[in-house]
């Protein structure tokens, strides 16, 4: 295997939106540097499931079937 051809894998400080803090290893940065989150996992509708509805309420599936359902069935 070739020397050099990977990144530098290091010990990094990541700090949530809520202040709490954890060490964790990554490319990111330097060894020691801090990454302060924009976006807490802990809070962010996409990982705690939020009231959003994952509905197709005409959306691209329906345009799909409306344009393309008939396509390749198979006749009687």
């Amino acid at each position: 295997m070739r020397a050099d051809t990977h990144p530098d894998y290091h010990l990094i400080k990541v700090v949530m939106t809520d202040g709490t803090e954890y060490m964790t290893r990554s490319t990111w940065g330097k060894e020691g540097d801090k990454l302060n989150l924009d976006i807490d996992p802990k809070t962010h509708p996409a990982w705690t499931g939020g009231s959003a509805q994952l509905l197709d309420r005409g959306g691209r599936l329906s345009r799909f079937s409306a344009r393309f359902g008939t396509i390749g069935a198979v006749k009687k």
